[in-house]
């Protein structure tokens, strides 16, 4: 138990700080206070106590919102106060209770401060089943990013570490100013509020400082260029490259911090050029620009929230004749993309989860989980490819965005299909792209009858074919009915009374379906003679292999 003389320079202290500082709360409770809500403020005072790396949250009855102490008369007698330990401890998860109930005589009145342990590392509290956490100064349930940062404490967060020797002069005012209006668009109710707050108060609230500390995360997004060098020897920096058709380099440029400002001036650079392409049934062109600029930010911002900086490597955009291609490090959390797509749902840890919490906050990315989601289907819309997300790399994630149509006939429309799932126009994007089917993609397009042939030679089924008039290029995929190649076989002899296999191969080998290599058609030949002979249709008068001399039989 602390003394009178500890407790009086702590409680000033504690008043000295700003009114938003989350892990600490004041209340009046000059007689009485509601025992459900107080077990609600020390579920979320333990758990911004862990995500702020505090020894202690704080509960504090006997001062009003202003910070002025005005006494408190709660369970003045001290046996009473103490029964709150076993109270609370009867209600939260793994009977967490308080560290302490100290009773402070300011000159004031009666100060009741509760000492409110930081949840165990892993174990979130939660107060009858629930987990809840401060937002600005309200109690509000704990975020799911905010969850996953006390579910996996395992690695330190890189992206919340503070900078001990960093100041405000180290952010960039125009930066902080975009800041604000970003925050304000995301909370138009405390629009008001905001205008009041100084720039201290306003980086806590957003999530980019701690308890006005600046964090490796407030120079990322707000730091001048001249401070990047606080966070070395991670390397802060998107560079954009440009290369022409042969793959050479046109063009390039680095951006470092601000990032909040510079995804902009990036984005500037990539040439967003006019597409046209033709519906069906007009001959009016439709025009596009090659990519959707929602996009292009949401995957550019995923590459600044997911890139691992321990890895000091650069932040790349790679404008090719038509694709983009990002690139950042590290490895892809959750392990696949189809995770993503399926669940649509936070995956269950993040790389730079102080970081996301504060993109989150400036609307730069949407921790809900449906971000890939939402970019797979903007381009469904658009009748372009899906992205192509190569992590084959452990060490590096590549996303590759397209921006022009790869087969006009019948993909375009094939993806506007509304009846069509998510995952069934996957499955169809790869195997437009030549990409191997896994076996569970297979199953399901055979199934909806959208494929036709046999592995590794797919093609898209005729009714696809017919639904997006790609009826020319189904037919080049499609095998022609035996008896239309027996036909060609049996006009041929007629004409020329006998064919050796080179000129049976001539006749028949640019009939044979594009698909099929040239082995796989020669075989098909072969198979074919065969069959006519058992049908006693032709006969063989020569010798093996190349010597044969086919003809018909009378």
């Amino acid at each position: 138990m602390k003394t009178q003389a500890e407790l009086l320079p702590l409680l000033s202290h504690l008043l000295a700080l700003p009114a938003e500082t989350e892990w600490l709360e004041f209340k009046e409770a000059k007689e009485n206070f509601d025992f459900p809500k107080l077990g609600k403020y020390f579920s979320a005072l333990s758990n911004e106590a862990n995500l702020n790396r505090q020894s202690a949250g704080w509960l504090i009855f006997g001062v009003n919102t202003h910070h002025q102490v005005v006494g408190s008369n709660y369970r003045p007698d001290r046996a009473q106060l103490d029964k709150l330990k076993k109270e609370i401890a009867d209600k939260t998860s793994g009977r967490l209770t308080f560290t302490e109930i100290h009773e402070v005589q300011h000159p004031q009145g009666r100060v009741v401060m509760f000492e409110i342990p930081p949840t165990p590392p892993g174990i979130p509290t939660a107060w009858e089943g629930h987990f809840y956490g401060r937002e600005n100064e309200s109690l509000s349930p704990l975020s799911l990013s905010e969850l996953e940062r006390i579910r996996h404490p395992a690695h330190p967060d890189w992206s919340a570490q503070t900078i001990a020797d960093a100041t405000l002069d180290d952010l960039l005012p125009q930066a902080i100013l975009k800041a604000r209006q970003q925050y304000q668009e995301k909370h138009p109710h405390l629009a008001e509020q905001i205008d009041s707050w100084n720039d201290t108060i306003f980086l806590n609230k957003a999530k980019i400082t701690i308890a006005g500390r600046i964090t490796n995360t407030a120079i990322l997004l707000l730091g001048r260029p001249e401070s990047v060098h606080w966070l070395s020897p991670a390397q802060a920096q998107m560079t954009w490259v440009l290369k022409d058709a042969q793959g050479n380099d046109r063009d390039y440029q680095h951006f470092s911090p601000p990032f909040l400002l510079n995804t902009d001036a990036l984005f500037a650079k990539v040439r967003n050029l006019t597409y046209r392409y033709l519906r069906e049934n007009t001959l009016l062109p439709t025009e596009v620009s090659q990519y959707d600029s929602w996009v292009i930010r949401e995957l550019l911002h995923n590459c600044i929230a997911h890139q691992d900086y321990a890895l000091g490597g650069r932040i790349n955009v790679v404008e090719q004749e038509d694709s983009l291609l990002f690139t950042n490090m590290g490895k892809f959390l959750p392990d696949s993309v189809e995770w993503v797509i399926e669940h649509d749902s936070p995956p269950d840890q993040y790389r730079n989860p102080f970081l996301a919490q504060a993109m989150v906050e400036l609307k730069m990315i949407d921790t809900i989980g449906s971000g890939i989601r939402r970019v797979f289907n903007k381009q469904r819309e658009r009748f372009f490819p899906l992205p192509d997300y190569d992590l084959h790399d452990p060490q590096r994630v590549r996303v590759r965005l397209y921006g022009k149509i790869l087969n006009e006939n019948y993909t375009r429309a094939l993806l506007n299909n509304t009846d069509l799932l998510l995952h069934e126009v996957v499955a169809l994007d790869c195997l437009q792209k030549g990409q191997a089917l896994t076996d569970e993609q297979f199953r399901l397009l055979k199934h909806r009858k959208l494929v036709e042939g046999r592995r590794p030679n797919l093609y898209v089924a005729a009714a696809v074919a017919q639904a997006t008039e790609g009826k020319a290029a189904y037919i080049r995929h499609r095998a022609f009915d035996k008896v239309y190649y027996k036909s060609l076989v049996i006009q041929y002899l007629r004409e020329w009374k006998e064919a050796a296999p080179a000129d049976i191969e001539r006749l028949l080998l640019d009939k044979l379906p594009d698909v099929l290599e040239y082995a796989q058609k020669k075989n098909r030949i072969r198979n074919l003679l065969q069959e006519m002979t058992k049908e006693k249709t032709i006969m063989n008068q020569g010798g093996k292999g190349g010597n044969a001399k086919w003809v018909l039989q009378n």
